[in-house]
């Protein structure tokens, strides 16, 4: 049975037309004369059997028909063009890998290595996009994910790449000359936390053995990175994992007040589907 689908070129002008909201511009853009787009368009108006725009004597409007179907029609163009990308990188002898990772990780561990792997694997192409909670293979274009917490991830493979420390970290700038504070001194610090770890302070303040300290009082943001920034610009004292800032530490942009560190009972994985066991 043939597929009720509009020629390509008739859906690019569409496209382009109604981004711009110009036939004139569109001509421009795909290198047409405007009465050519203007026919692409009407063309496509008759297929589908309703006005895509409104016409005005020198402009032109999306009908809201028009505007649901030129979003829907932008999205698959895009994924048709990654498609064929993904596919003519087949011709070398590697490919690409679209990685899902957790933004910080990514940022600051993860890319800074990124020319290494190249130097060795230089057919390869890894394409990184930041997701930070587990989700479907199926439903999306991954191949694998970076992923922190415990080896379960129904359907997939989960491989350990290795555990982490929190440590508490701050700008020198806050101790006053002093190199090292007892945990005590922590009341005269603001806290730093990261959203998705409310608990960390707590923690730390109950192994350190700090009592009326608010654990939960304090600034909060969203990702590490944003953590990191706020403790060198000396808003507080920040918990991170200390593979994250080794770089802020040998600098001494950031140092370490308390000799205190909180070992984790989670991990980072690398996690790929069950079906792509044998692939290299």
């Amino acid at each position: 049975m043939r597929r009720k689908i509009p020629s390509t070129d008739t859906l690019i002008a569409f496209e382009a037309a109604a981004r711009h909201l110009s036939f004139t511009q569109s001509a421009k853009e795909l290198a047409l004369t405007q009465s050519a787009v203007g026919r692409q368009v009407a063309a496509l108006e008759e297929y589908v059997g309703t006005p895509l725009f409104n016409r005005f004597k020198r402009r032109i409007s999306l009908t809201e028909a028009g505007e649901i179907y030129a979003r829907r029609v932008r999205e698959n163009l895009e994924r048709i063009e990654r498609d064929t990308l993904a596919t003519m990188a087949h011709r070398s002898a590697g490919g690409i890998l679209e990685l899902a990772v957790i933004p910080t990780f990514a940022t600051r561990w993860l890319i800074p290595r990124l020319p290494d792997f190249y130097a060795n694997h230089e057919n390869i192409v890894v394409n990184l996009t930041t997701r930070a909670a587990p989700f479907l293979f199926k439903d999306t274009p991954f191949d694998a994910a970076v992923h922190f917490g415990d080896p379960i991830w129904p359907g997939s493979v989960s491989k350990y790449l290795f555990g982490e420390k929190i440590t508490a970290v701050c700008s020198p700038n806050l101790l006053a000359g002093r190199t090292h504070l007892e945990p005590a001194d922590i009341t005269s610090l603001t806290l730093l936390h990261q959203s998705a770890r409310p608990e960390a302070w707590r923690q730390w303040l109950a192994l350190a053995g700090v009592r009326d300290v608010d654990g939960m009082k304090g600034q909060r943001y969203e990702l590490f990175s944003m953590l990191v920034e706020a403790a060198k610009a000396g808003l507080g004292v920040a918990l991170v994992p200390k593979f994250l800032v080794n770089q802020e530490l040998k600098s001494k942009e950031l140092v370490r007040p308390f000799d205190l560190s909180i070992p984790s009972d989670k991990g980072y994985y690398l996690v790929y589907p069950e079906k792509k066991q044998g692939s290299p």
